[in-house]
């Protein structure tokens, strides 16, 4: 795994000088163009060198996306991506934040799954109502890291900024929930042998998400006193940060809470606390630095495998076919999901319809969803579902993440 992980990371180098130099595209939509191309060509090439496509192919199946995802790179980006958002502005967006990473997954998880269902059984692909609403959970979660790599580039207004980065942050507690308990209901995965489904939801709700919360605020206001006391010795403060996103991260596991949550947290908080310090200016600098080169590092990793990873998918034209249709389907539970919750509470805003039409697009999917299909291996519509995923994620962050900037600039000129 260390070997393809390092022969990535360093197409990743590669393709981020090309882009760069010659491209100008934003980083994670460069990079995925450029491996769409490579696997395009390794494909074509496959008879004239067998090879290298078998070594290529090798390469890209023993980087284990799942457990390099979730196991390894996923804590460093988000608590990379939590510990530059402002917790003040959070603050004045908290209810709609709260509403959209919640009630807006649950309503775009029965929205995706039942018409995904249908639209399966009008064009003769065989998925049941259960692994149609295990796609649409999975789905469903916009991903923090496609999210803010893309932000990054746009102007954009603040509120509204704040509403797309802390729902896609947040929304992957809920998230994992819902994913969760559908995979008990399907079998897939927990077995309810003395618990009813509901308790067992609960349960999980209440050990992943809240527990990952609180456990997340007490590594952050730990992590940040250690940080305060030795402000001297900036190199050692960014120690602890990188022990609190690893570290923190592998005894969430062990906790069975949300390892995601718990570093979206502890980074907000140690973020917050170490900026508004007046006399810890190298430390802050320095762990800014830092942890900006490695979110770019990683994200640029991330991006290049999930092109890199396409040749994972069994080509079949009904599986194309429902994947482009699940493009719209996505989008319109998207759009009714943030629509309904953000009816509910009121807002500053003049033009309602404008906000809900750039946080529908703004809704981008990435590796989480992917990751989450590929944890589906015991199920027979395994390769259905993660062939749906791909065509909305590569829709998501080509289309949407591209034409974004230019979508907030058309609305609000």
């Amino acid at each position: 795994m260390l070997q393809s992980f390092s022969i990535i990371f360093s197409i990743a180098a590669f393709f981020s000088f090309i882009n760069y130099k010659w491209l100008k595209l934003p980083a994670t939509i460069g990079l995925m163009a450029m491996s769409l191309v490579t696997i395009v060509l390794i494909w074509l090439s496959k008879s004239i060198f067998p090879d290298f496509y078998i070594f290529f192919c090798d390469i890209v199946t023993n980087s284990d996306f799942k457990t390099l995802l979730f196991d390894g790179i996923l804590s460093f980006l988000l608590f990379a991506g939590a510990l530059h958002v402002n917790i003040d502005e959070l603050a004045k967006e908290k209810w709609s934040v709260a509403l959209f990473a919640t009630l807006g997954v649950l309503i775009s998880t029965g929205i995706v799954g039942g018409i995904t269902f249908y639209v399966a059984q009008w064009i003769g692909v065989e998925l049941s109502f259960l692994n149609a609403l295990l796609f649409g959970a999975l789905i469903s979660p916009t991903d923090p890291i496609a999210v803010l790599a893309i932000l990054k580039k746009t102007s954009i207004a603040k509120n509204l900024q704040t509403k797309i980065e802390g729902e896609s942050l947040f929304n992957d507690g809920i998230g994992v929930v819902v994913f969760s308990g559908i995979l008990l209901l399907s079998g897939a995965g927990i077995s309810p042998e003395e618990s009813s489904v509901g308790v067992e939801i609960g349960k999980l709700f209440l050990e992943e998400a809240v527990g990952g919360i609180i456990y997340g605020a007490i590594l952050g206001f730990l992590g940040y006193t250690c940080i305060k006391s030795i402000h001297e010795n900036p190199q050692l403060a960014v120690m602890i940060s990188l022990a609190i996103a690893m570290g923190g991260y592998s005894i969430a596991s062990l906790l069975h809470v949300s390892g995601p949550l718990a570093m979206v947290v502890s980074g907000i908080i140690i973020g917050n606390k170490i900026n508004i310090s007046s006399n810890k200016g190298t430390t802050r600098k320095l762990l800014n630095d830092i942890w900006e080169i490695l979110d770019d590092v990683l994200n640029g990793v991330l991006f290049v495998l999930i092109g890199l990873s396409i040749h994972l998918l069994k080509f079949e034209l009904d599986y194309l076919f429902l994947g482009i249709l699940a493009i719209g389907i996505v989008l319109i539970a998207r759009f009714l999901s943030v629509l309904l919750p953000y009816s509910l509470l009121k807002h500053s805003e003049k033009t309602p319809l404008k906000t809900v039409t750039v946080l529908t697009w703004g809704g981008l999917r990435g590796g989480i969803s992917i990751a989450m299909a590929l944890s589906i291996t015991s199920n027979s519509a395994s390769d259905i579902i993660l062939y749906i995923t791909y065509s909305v994620i590569l829709f998501s962050i080509l289309v949407q993440g591209l034409s974004i900037g230019s979508l907030v600039k058309r609305i609000y000129k």
